[in-house]
């Protein structure tokens, strides 16, 4: 019995083998990932455990019963000879791997394999065989990971059921009980420990293969942050070209290409010359990947290059989406179909993945500017029928009694407008041209007011230059005179002053009407007032379009006291001077 041992032990090299090209194949780290295997997959499993278990009987070691003699390999069975072998550890592995269906699939194969080779326990070994299925199935647990001693039991017990079947099955009984005596301790050992060796190298190899994976998902968010930056202003040739270097100085591929829908727009590496940007998409492989949403591994015929001397054998493509929809393709170009390995296609799916999350951020991004600006445009649409109703109420009250002052203010309401109009399609103005503005309408408001109302002006000439929201101040003018002033008797005073701080251009508008009551001060320029003079409207938009284009910090100061007048300051940061909409 126990001369069986170190034979038994030197089988299982071969275990060590198997185990090793077993991770080679798409299939088994689908089993392995606890993923679920289509009919074709598990039609290979079955064959491939299978024919694991063909070569454990092979690789046994045969004994004849009748002289007690082992011998080295299975060639051909006597009627007394038996075969003490490793079959057990395919099937085991099948089913604690796979469950019931390629575990049984695995054993049937193997087990009509050993009941074709003949000998008194041939019969009695197949049956075994498909138990053993059975009983790993049993044992097969999809979310939880396998452990080492339950192979280790499962492939004991598996062996230790074969020995009860051929003592059941197998005759005469005297010679199966005297087989049983000889190799059942042995193999019951050895198939063991077979099975946890099986799934120990098997554990080592896919983590081996999980740090290098770990390392390209690294490598993919490296790369996406490096990208991104470019990204965020939208696929096209400019950003696409940026892109594909950045990615082929970093991945050890012969080249990179990205297209939008129609047209590639950028090729970097190998094959440059004719690979151009601009071109017309040339492959039915990209054409596919955009029409269906998956990846796809292209050969060299499918590549359908011209060029005689291409030197691309192979690519990867992997679709490019912006919110679930294919907007383009990432290619990696190598040079035969073998350079693509399971890490290569992992980073590009990862890499390609956050490429079409930045082309979300990027869309996300310019929907959200657009928005604002549409709806800095609205605010500022809103200021405007203010004046244009006040003045036009001047107008007509002049035209007949003072001709002259009506022509006057008609032609400054016209230079008013002409610039009014020009405002509102800017984001942005100076504060030298704001100032123009307010001057135009103030002259047409000191028009209206004969000797009742006076402006006065502080202004640093160095803070013209300032970036500001244009349709700023003439509302915030405007409210002092239609709420400040317009009810005063007399002597009624503006005072508008720009001057350059260290935070920034501080602006104020100060007057010395009525003031306004504390209650109502609290809601102005934060919502809508409602009143007997006004809603609170106009200040109310200048307050949020200096929110919006100069940040927190630039809202409505307002300070006032009933009888002692009002003053409304706001400071622009510097900074906004570069900022572009």
């Amino acid at each position: 019995m126990f001369e069986l041992f170190l034979p038994m032990l030197e089988r299982l090299g071969i275990i060590v083998t198997v185990a090793f090209i077993i991770t080679r194949f798409r299939f088994f780290r689908e089993l392995i990932d606890r993923k679920t295997l289509n009919t074709g997959q598990q039609y290979m499993a079955i064959a491939f455990f299978g024919l694991f278990g063909i070569i454990g009987t092979y690789t046994g070691i045969t004994y004849d019963t009748s002289t007690f003699e082992f011998n080295d390999w299975v060639m051909g069975l006597g009627e007394s000879e038996a075969i003490a072998n490793s079959r057990v550890i395919g099937i085991v592995a099948a089913g604690l791997f796979g469950g019931y269906r390629i575990g049984i699939g695995a054993g049937l194969i193997a087990g009509i394999h050993r009941f074709s080779l003949g000998g008194f326990t041939g019969l009695a070994c197949g049956i075994s065989a498909v138990v053993a299925g059975v009983i790993a199935g049993y044992f097969h647990k999809k979310d939880r990971p396998l452990k080492l001693k339950t192979a280790l039991f499962v492939g004991a017990l598996a062996e230790t059921v074969q020995m009860g079947i051929i003592l059941l099955v197998a005759s005469p009984f005297a010679r199966a009980w005297e087989l049983v005596q000889e190799i059942g301790v042995p193999m019951i050992a050895a198939n063991g420990v077979g099975s946890a060796l099986f799934l120990l190298i098997i554990r080592n190899v896919l983590n081996e293969e999980e740090k290098a994976g770990a390392i390209q998902a690294q490598k993919a968010l490296k790369l996406a942050e490096s990208t991104i930056a470019y990204l965020r202003k939208g696929l096209n040739e400019a950003s696409a070209h940026k892109v594909c270097q950045i990615i082929y100085d970093e991945v050890e591929v012969s080249a990179i290409s990205m297209t939008d829908r129609k047209t590639i727009l950028s090729h970097v590496g190998q094959a440059d010359d004719h690979h151009q940007a601009g071109e017309n998409i040339q492959t039915n492989a990209t054409r596919e990947v955009i029409q269906k949403g998956e990846l796809i591994v292209a050969r060299h015929s499918d590549i359908s290059c011209q060029h005689p001397d291409c030197p691309l054998g192979a690519a990867v493509i992997a679709p490019l989406k912006r919110k679930k929809e294919v907007v383009g393709t990432l290619k990696f170009y190598v040079r035969s179909e073998k350079e693509v390995s399971n890490v290569l296609l992992e980073l590009i799916q990862g890499l390609s993945a956050l490429l079409g999350q930045q082309l979300e951020i990027a869309e996300a991004e310019k929907a959200q500017e657009l928005a604002r600006e549409a709806e800095v445009k609205a605010l500022q649409a809103q200021v405007n029928p203010h004046f244009l109703f006040n003045s036009l109420n001047v107008m007509v009250s002049l035209i007949r009694t003072e001709p002259d002052k009506a022509r006057s203010l008609l032609i400054a309401l016209s230079k008013f407008f002409r610039q009014n109009l020009g405002a509102t399609t800017k984001t942005w103005t100076s504060l030298e041209e704001e100032l123009k503005h307010v001057k135009s309408y103030l002259l047409i408001e000191e028009t209206r007011f004969v000797d009742k109302l006076h402006v006065n002006y502080s202004v640093d000439p160095e803070a013209l230059s300032a970036k500001i929201a244009p349709l700023t101040l003439q509302p915030i003018v405007e409210n002092c005179i239609k709420h400040g002033i317009k009810d005063e008797e007399g002597d009624c005073r503006i005072h508008l002053s720009i001057q350059q701080e260290e935070r920034g251009v501080k602006i104020s508008v100060t007057d010395n009407g009525s003031g306004i009551s504390p209650e109502r001060l609290s809601l102005l320029g934060t919502q809508e007032v409602e009143s007997e003079k006004g809603t609170g409207l106009g200040l109310y938009n200048v307050n949020k379009r200096l929110e919006h284009m100069h940040g927190a910090t630039s809202r409505l100061l307002i300070e006032s006291e009933p009888g002692e007048g009002t003053k409304i300051s706001f400071i622009i940061p510097l900074e906004k001077e570069e900022v572009s909409a």
